[in-house]
């Protein structure tokens, strides 16, 4: 694997120090200052490093897979567990059926169902409500723009074009709060949860059946080779762990163990907000993203979510809003540190719906709304807006899942159901291309989201991520390789015609 260009700087560990999210304001108990084992294991089969919704999904798919036959999972976390991107969040799964092709929104809409049903079978209590999601357009170029990728996916896809609704009729844009908006688009593909309930649900679970062997506050500072029966060495403060697979799940943080991706995945912060709403406000019927706001580049958004009035603990009914980037007052992008709120992105979070919807309730006189918190996060943006799933090219057993954009909760599961697949494959000794034919067979993977050299080194022909992000161009070069069938694009990846 080509390395990374000296001037692009590598993550640092997680901060021990992070901002207060709301997510965390009703911590699971069990899984605080968790050591499955009072010391940290020697060995292990398998190591995950991360916790979010990707790594506990991994090792759920692990533990449920009769190939994997009992061997032991070892997870290490940094900070508490889920203390990450999927703990920060804004409580989203939704489906975004045009931003990168007909490929990817029946992957994120098989996801979206796959989480849901896991929930309900479950009865996991994270909040989970199902509802359709309003984006709604105040510009009237990028709703035009918009319009022309719906267009494009109702021809390639008529049935995933259906999950589209446009909306341009006024009476109906104040139906759904928006009458300023130039028009908006509806998909029912959506729900609003509390994230960090239902990934802590999980890790309890896999913990207290024997499962899983957990170990939170054990930041993982380096990588290193080992030996022939355990050829990876991860060392942390509390020792060394030696393994014959290593899976990161690790998001924004994964140049600090994997400097060669230093310029594909990078750390941007993003805020967040819990807001009161106005007294006597009735509860959203939707979620939303409000883009192309003034001041707004075109590839950020804001993002919308409310919590119940009633039958759950704190029925506060918050907004749940984030993204405020037009107003930052500090660099977002190469960023690793959440213990820092950018006081000009909260104060835009604060006011911006007073302008942009119709909340209802006691409104007048209101010039901002009342914060019970602020926070940030950390995610991890992909140089060509795609995830990367796979091995790690040149560091054989070392399997990545990560680079989400801010787009994890409807990725994330099957991620890491497909990077298990393609780790049991590996230790099968299943070929190459038999094994990505499997994972696009069982789980749905987009062929873009393969990890091949082939496709590092197409990414890096594209702009730096603090270039594109400055530019207001981030995303605009997304490739969308359906095109010839699933065998002809896993072939030139595979084995380029340049080779």
């Amino acid at each position: 694997m080509t390395s990374v260009a000296p001037d692009q700087l590598k993550s640092g560990l997680p901060v021990p120090n992070s901002t207060h999210s709301f997510w965390h304001s009703e911590p699971n108990e069990f899984l605080l200052g968790h050591h499955t084992t009072p010391e940290l294991p020697s060995d292990a089969d398998v190591v995950i490093v991360g916790s979010g919704i990707t790594g506990s999904s991994a090792a759920r798919f692990l533990a449920e897979d009769p190939r994997f036959n009992g061997k032991n999972i070892v997870m290490l976390e940094a900070r508490e567990a889920c203390w990450g991107a999927t703990g920060r969040n804004g409580g989203h799964c939704q489906v975004l059926p045009v931003a990168r092709g007909a490929e990817v929104a029946q992957f994120e809409l098989l996801n979206y169902n796959t989480v849901k049903e896991y929930v309900a079978q479950n009865e996991v209590p994270c909040e989970w409500r199902s509802l359709t999601a309003c984006r709604a357009f105040f510009s009237e170029a990028m709703f035009k723009d918009e319009l022309n990728k719906v267009a494009a996916l109702k021809a390639a896809d008529p049935e995933m074009g259906k999950l589209i609704e446009v909306v341009t009729d006024k009476a109906e844009l104040a139906k759904y709060r928006v009458s300023t908006a130039v028009g908006c688009t509806l998909c029912p593909a959506a729900a609003s949860l509390w994230p960090y309930k239902l990934v802590a649900f999980v890790l309890e679970k896999l913990v207290k059946a024997g499962q899983l062997n957990l170990q939170t506050n054990t930041p993982v500072e380096r990588l290193e080779p080992g030996d022939g029966t355990r050829p990876h060495v991860l060392h942390t403060p509390r020792g060394a762990i030696r393994t014959r697979t290593v899976l990161l799940c690790t998001n924004g943080y994964t140049s600090h163990l994997l400097p060669a991706f230093a310029d594909l995945i990078v750390p941007v912060r993003g805020e967040m907000s819990s807001l009161r709403p106005p007294a006597g406000a009735p509860r959203l019927a939707n979620s939303y993203g409000l883009e192309g706001q003034p001041g707004q580049s075109g590839h950020l958004s804001d993002y919308l979510n409310q919590r119940p009035y009633e039958g759950v603990p704190n029925p506060a009914g918050h907004y749940m809003y984030g993204g405020g980037d037009a107003g930052a007052d500090f660099p977002r992008v190469g960023v690793w540190d959440d213990s820092v709120v950018d006081e000009g992105m909260a104060a835009r979070l604060r006011s911006t719906l007073l302008r942009r919807m119709e909340l209802g309730g006691e409104m007048e006189g209101l010039e901002e709304l009342e914060a019970t918190h602020q926070w940030t996060g950390i995610m991890g943006y992909s140089r060509d807006n795609m995830p990367w799933i796979g091995e790690v090219p040149d560091t054989k057993g070392v399997w990545l899942a990560a680079g989400f954009t801010g787009h994890g909760m409807p990725n994330g599961t099957l991620c890491g159901k497909a990077v298990v697949s393609m780790m049991l494959d590996e230790e099968e000794k299943v070929g190459a291309l038999k094994t990505y034919t499997n994972v696009v067979e069982k789980t749905g993977l987009p062929t873009g989201y393969f990890i091949t050299e082939a496709r590092i080194e197409k990414a890096r022909k594209l702009p730096p991520v603090a270039k594109a992000d400055a530019e207001g161009t981030f995303g605009a070069h997304t490739e969308r390789p359906s095109e010839g069938g699933i065998l002809t694009y896993l072939k030139s990846m595979i084995w380029p015609s340049s080779a």
